[in-house]
């Protein structure tokens, strides 16, 4: 792979903006270069630009190296920064699968670059041979959600890496609900794999939505790019404290997991039992994909009762289903209670 002949030519002579906290290793003693209060330390400080203590932390967890590892606000930054790194707006394209997660499409759009769709089958099974075909010259990117949203079906890694040594491009592979899934990661492919990206978050399996913190693994050259184009100090001190701390009991978020995926077996037999429901697609991820007689009714049943679920009735290929993220048992059978109470008023 020829990584510049992949990156828009702007970037790739982008001089980004330096700090002195880039520049400088070591231990200071005095901090007298970045405008700063000197009141109200540690907060006084700007955070470190690298996060150079979490991104060591993750490459234990990870098994990657920490000049493999990008931090940004949300998985939607790094999704961002692929846009802005590789694809020249309004002459370039992506790839996508259909149904996917939105924001793929939406950063396409915010960047005027082309976004391509191949369907999944009535099962939501890949077809690579499609999917490729489906590119030409100018397309800069592939984007393949797996355990998908959502659908919740992974995909087979051997296939993903097949997708990945047979397009000269990015194939950047978001794993948010990786640790749903048996599948496991293609991090242990990225050394095979020079276009690959993966992509992971906090919100998830991490139980941390609201910090807003999602990862990017891939080439030092990659992520050197990545570096390259993000804003100086993306990652809050408040947010690269909170991680470590996090990382420090994944143990306990290894159990909150096997708890999930247990509830999640529980939720979808009960939901075969009910007469509203048509089917429950298989799932590798923290939901359920759900179809429906009445989509539409059933989602205001619910939300009249209190209940919010995700109506995907519009989204293409997922025709007449409701998304039910697995929540606690209590969360679960209040779920079930309700959908029995609408059985028995039809």
């Amino acid at each position: 792979m020829d990584l510049q002949q992949l990156v828009r030519p702007n970037i790739w002579n982008l001089k980004p903006y330096s700090s002195a906290r880039n520049e400088f290793t070591g231990n200071a003693r005095v901090f007298i270069d970045a405008n700063e209060s000197p009141f109200n330390e540690p907060y006084n400080r700007y955070p470190d630009p690298l996060q150079q203590k979490l991104k060591l932390r993750l490459s234990e967890v990870k098994g990657v190296q920490p000049q493999q590892i990008f931090l940004g606000v949300g998985s939607d930054e790094c999704i961002d920064l692929v846009y802005r790194i590789f694809c020249e707006p309004a002459v370039d394209n992506v790839v996508a699968i259909s149904p996917s997660y939105g924001m793929y499409e939406v950063c396409a759009n915010i960047n005027n670059v082309e976004y391509r769709t191949v369907s999944l089958n009535e099962n939501f099974e890949l077809d690579p041979g499609r999917l490729l075909a489906a590119t030409d010259e100018h397309t800069k990117a592939i984007w393949l959600c797996s355990p998908n949203n959502p659908t919740g079906n992974a995909f087979d890694p051997d296939m993903l890496a097949d997708v990945c040594r047979r397009f000269t491009g990015i194939v950047a592979i978001d794993e948010a609900y990786v640790n749903f899934s048996e599948r496991g990661s293609m991090l242990r492919r990225l050394a095979d794999l020079p276009n690959l990206i993966v992509m992971q978050t906090f919100s998830k399996a991490m139980a941390s939505a609201s910090v807003r913190l999602g990862m990017a693994f891939a080439s030092k050259e990659i992520i050197g790019l990545f570096n390259k184009v993000k804003y100086p100090y993306n990652i809050n001190l408040l947010t690269q404290r909170y991680a470590l701390d996090l990382l420090d009991r994944i143990g306990d978020i290894t159990d909150e997991v096997a708890q999930i995926i247990a509830c999640r077996q529980v939720l979808a037999d009960e939901l075969k039992q009910l007469r509203c429901v048509q089917r429950v697609y298989r799932s590798d991820a923290n939901f359920l994909l759900v179809r429906v007689d009445d989509a539409d009714g059933l989602y205001e049943y619910l939300l009249e009762r209190g209940i919010v679920v995700r109506n995907r009735n519009r989204v293409p290929g997922c025709r007449s289903c409701l998304r039910f993220t697995v929540g606690n048992t209590s969360d679960n059978e209040m779920l079930i209670n309700t959908l029995k109470d609408y059985d028995n008023r039809q």
